[in-house]
């Protein structure tokens, strides 16, 4: 067995970093039947050479059509036999499998991940096939408008490396090749910044055992920086004849890694959670405006963004989005009690709930690990929302406002942003990119409490 570094952290979750850089981050819930993982390869998109758009998913695919011992149909058989649940994407800058099985099966499960992640056969006679497959994922978004905005902003915030779809593009698919997805599997599947967190029942000695020999072997070639993310503002209007308009707005908030964290975590709780919810209420409540509307958090590197979506009508969408950003700025005339305790109850409820869900424990401790090298526990989690305070989240929001504002809209006329808004303002305050940078080996932390879902990798 290759020489290791073994550490258990405080409380309940271990760590162990093998010998050729892969990370295993695991969290006993010995009250489970289940055990889950999930496992990030450094293989994203942004990584993809120009031309080739949709690599990253392409190759993806290809390798999970025969690995190991087991071709394409004897990986879906024994996976099905065992009952297990299970999804892969690309992202910006990681190939994710996330995997849940019953806990008796984790070890053969594992097994079979790691003949896709190490030892894939790449069939030459199914490249068309996979390519087939992506052309109807890309041309599915087609049909989906408010995926669409959000692809569109996703690249005109982050620009063209760090923004890209990882759908690809028609003519990046067209022109993927065999050798291009045998190279990128070989180049960028590799263990140093690999990730694999596992949450559920099972016992800490015999998982690491296993990691090690399934994944102790495994070899890095030259390993790819991080880079740093770039921020672009602007506007777009996509041409789209329909009674509706789709809005996806984005403006610049702290990335998960910044030890404020959870008070910007907690304005977009203030904007968007729930019925109750200033967005909910204003625009879709009071005014009905919109059939659907809602704001997120977003990390993408070193850079924090706040995403907000509404749908509504076109002759109402210009409105719609004035009363929007209006709403967004009336977080700076302060927070009531009311809101700050439903926000709280909230975060506890989801807390209760993750006990029960390997699942998406082994994703939190994924991104916990990747942005923060640490798993907070419950118990750092609540005590972060319980220092929450009315007066430190207006605090927060005069301090890092809304700017860097980029917005992608899709309908039969375009809407028009605020020319203030447009411009690139000078902002006097602390960025917030640089207070993660300047503040993240002391923060505090920061796993978000409520969902992985608004933070991508």
């Amino acid at each position: 067995m290759a020489e290791t570094e073994s550490i258990t952290a405080p409380d309940i979750s271990h760590i162990h970093r093998l010998s050729n850089g892969m990370t295993l981050v695991a969290e006993p819930m010995p009250w489970l039947r289940s055990a889950a993982f999930t496992l990030l390869v450094p293989a994203g998109t942004r990584s993809e050479p120009e031309g080739l758009q949709g690599l990253c998913g392409m190759t993806l695919d290809l390798a999970q059509r025969g690995a190991g011992k087991r071709n394409s149909r004897q990986i879906v058989e024994d996976l099905d036999f065992m009952g297990i649940e299970r999804s892969s994407s690309c992202s910006t800058f990681h190939t994710s499998f996330s995997v849940a099985c019953v806990a008796e099966s984790l070890n053969e499960t594992l097994g079979i991940y790691a003949d896709i992640v190490l030892r894939p056969h790449m069939p030459e006679d199914e490249v068309d096939e996979s390519r087939q497959t992506a052309l109807q994922e890309l041309l599915s978004i087609e049909d989906d408008p408010s995926q669409k905005v959000f692809t569109q902003l996703k690249n005109l915030r982050y620009g063209a490396q760090f923004g890209r779809s990882p759908y690809g593009s028609m003519e990046g698919l067209e022109a993927v090749g065999l050798e291009h997805m045998v190279d990128y599997h070989q180049g960028r599947y590799i263990p140093d910044g690999a990730i694999l967190a596992v949450a559920g029942k099972f016992e800490w000695a015999e998982l690491k055992e296993m990691v090690e020999k399934l994944f102790g072997d495994w070899q890095s070639t030259e390993t790819i920086p991080p880079g740093t993310v770039p921020i672009q503002t602007g506007v777009q209007h996509l041409q789209h004849e329909s009674s509706q308009t789709h809005i996806a707005l984005a403006y610049d908030c702290v990335p998960y890694q910044h030890p404020d964290f959870y008070q910007s975590r907690g304005l977009i709780s203030v904007l968007s959670d729930g019925m109750s919810s200033r967005l909910f209420s204003e625009v879709r409540e009071k005014r009905g405006l919109v059939y659907t509307v809602s704001a997120s958090c977003q990390t993408i590197g070193d850079k924090g963004s706040v995403l907000t979506y509404a749908g509504t009508t076109g002759p109402r969408a210009q409105e719609t989005l004035d009363v929007t950003i209006e709403t967004i700025k009336s977080l700076g005339n302060g927070i009531t009690e009311g809101e700050l305790s439903r926000l709280k109850a909230r975060v506890k409820s989801s807390l209760v709930m993750e006990q029960e869900s390997s699942t998406s424990r082994s994703s939190q401790i994924a991104t916990d690990w990747y942005y923060l090298k640490r798993v907070p526990n419950r118990k750092q989690v609540l005590a972060e929302i319980e220092s929450l305070t009315c007066e430190s989240l207006l605090e927060h929001f005069q301090k890092y406002p809304p700017t860097g504002w980029g917005l992608v809209t899709m309908g039969p006329e375009p809407v028009v942003l605020a020319e203030d808004l447009v411009r690139v303002e000078s902002n006097t305050t602390e960025s917030a990119s640089e207070g993660a940078s300047n503040q993240a080996s002391q923060s505090p932390g920061t796993a978000n409490p409520l969902s992985t879902k608004g933070t991508t990798r």
